[in-house]
């Protein structure tokens, strides 16, 4: 049943690739595909890696690039049901713990597009299996492969980190501390470690951004939460009415087989602490609750035993998730989604965790919006120009969305590619612009006083499901009042 479960999940997958059209993130990461290196200010690069493969055979359409995603989902259907039979649950433990997985509203949205974040939910997937093998007393050469595991993880995303930080203290909080008497655990966090050298090595020689990086999101970019609201939350992106099957799962790994999972609660609930402290975003803990979806599917399933009526709250939760797909998943039209999400009432900054100001859509559907049509607009602008500044001309973006999209659409335009102080982008360089004439997207004429002698608007931007922050005009920026060098240093942001 898991693998036709799966198979079924990854045809969903493709099926509905397309979406409605590129998403910022994605345009980003085929751009860092472009540069291929030992990490990035914002992500490690395993991402960029297995892109490479993908590319060369399917080329950079939408299902070709959504199908590293949609393996993901696949995966973990997989990897979710051997979690379920390892905590001694049958068919009907599969199908509770899988309507969660597969139905719940983070999961689908994390599957749907090109980020790390799908590849992470394996990551953690197979290291909370492996775990859960190693509490059940199987072979203590499991530590080696989950050290593997979190090694690979750690190049796919620093979040990882915190799965490490939780269960550390879950085993230390726990009998389970005896396994530290081992050389096990610590030739698997040596094997982690050499796994991530070459990523760390390439943060020491850039001044370590990603700490930059965190530090300004938490203070400038997510939203501060109560962790009341954090948990609440929680509830919400994985389906109100699948949250008892988690519950009921986090409530049995305490109390079952004499508190030999204790750990891994232990585990959640450090890994929750963090999160709220470090104002982290309602998804980054959603890799975990595979397990605790897992550990509840066998809990209903034993309690069905008694009462059949355990089986209305797996089916309330399908019925909830399929219902609250297209808020996910781009499965409507974007006009149609606007009524379909004020019929029910759902605010569309619920899981953005971002201060953006939003549009009619939530940000993640918002994000797919407008970039070819961008780069055609920014195209019209540089052939406007006069042949001897066309000649000349940079065209400068305020965010790695922008830039992204002109380096993807804009070639076969005409257009040079992009240069951006964002992220990744400001560790490219300015190329060989001398800023005498700057095609400008995404900032306001106040943002470049000081800059530029004159700023004039060029053209404006018509897309009404575009973030508000994208539909800014395009600006033509002349005669530069500082070095190049000058302008380069205070362009840079990480955020």
């Amino acid at each position: 049943m898991a693998g036709a479960l799966a198979v079924a999940t990854l045809l969903f997958y493709v099926a509905t690739s397309h979406g409605y059209g590129y998403f910022r993130d994605e345009l980003y990461y085929l751009a860092c595909n472009a540069h291929l290196a030992a990490g990035y200010v914002d992500h490690p690069p395993l991402l960029e890696v297995l892109l490479i493969p993908v590319r060369a055979v399917l080329g950079d359409g939408l299902p070709a690039i959504r199908l590293l995603p949609a393996l993901a989902a696949a995966a973990t259907v997989l990897v979710t049901a051997r979690l379920v039979r390892q905590l001694g649950g049958g068919r009907g433990a599969l199908l509770t713990a899988l309507a969660g997985v597969m139905t719940a509203p983070l999961y689908v949205g994390m599957f749907s597009i090109l980020t790390p974040n799908a590849l992470e939910m394996v990551f953690w997937a197979i290291a909370l299996l492996l775990v859960v093998r190693i509490l059940d007393g199987d072979s203590p050469r499991l530590w080696l492969a989950l050290g593997a595991v979190v090694g690979i993880g750690f190049l796919d995303k620093h979040g990882v980190v915190f799965l490490v930080i939780g269960l550390a203290a879950g085993v230390v909080a726990t009998p389970a501390r005896r396994h530290l008497a081992t050389r096990w655990p610590w030739l698997g966090l040596a094997i982690a470690a050499v796994l991530a050298a070459p990523h760390l090595v390439w943060q020491a020689m850039h001044g370590w951004p990603t700490l930059e990086f965190t530090a300004n999101a938490r203070a400038l970019k997510n939203l501060p939460q109560s962790p009341l609201g954090f948990v609440a939350e929680q509830v919400m992106v994985l389906d109100p009415f699948a949250a008892p099957i988690w519950i009921a799962g986090l409530v049995s790994l305490w109390r079952r087989d004499e508190g030999r999972y204790r750990a891994l609660v232990w585990a959640y609930l450090v890994i929750l602490a963090l999160m709220i402290a470090g104002r982290g975003k309602a998804y980054y803990i959603g890799p975990y609750y595979q397990l605790l979806f897992a550990a509840g599917g066998a809990a209903f399933e034993r309690a069905a035993q008694h009462r059949r009526l355990a089986y209305v709250v797996p089916v309330a939760a399908t019925v909830a998730g399929v219902a609250g797909m297209p808020m996910a998943k781009p499965l409507l039209a974007a006009e149609r989604l606007v009524a379909y999400q004020r019929a029910i009432g759902l605010d569309p900054r619920l899981g953005s965790g971002e201060r953006n100001e939003l549009g009619v859509l939530p940000q993640h559907f918002a994000d797919q919006f407008g970039w070819p049509e961008l780069a055609a607009r920014v195209a019209e602008v540089h052939r406007g120009l006069p042949p001897d500044e066309r000649a000349r001309a940079c065209i400068y973006a305020s965010n790695y969305g922008e830039a992204g999209a002109i380096d993807f659409f804009g070639p076969a335009l005409g257009l040079p590619h992009a240069i951006s102080g964002h992220n990744t982008y400001w560790w490219w360089g300015p190329h060989d612009c001398d800023f005498s004439t700057v095609i400008v997207l995404g900032l306001t004429p106040a943002d470049l006083r000081g800059i530029s002698r004159s700023v004039e608007v060029a053209a404006e931007i018509d897309c009404p499901y575009c973030m508000p922050f994208e539909r800014r005009p395009i600006l033509i920026a002349r005669g530069p009042l500082l070095p190049p060098d000058e302008i380069w240093r205070r362009v840079r942001f990480y955020l």
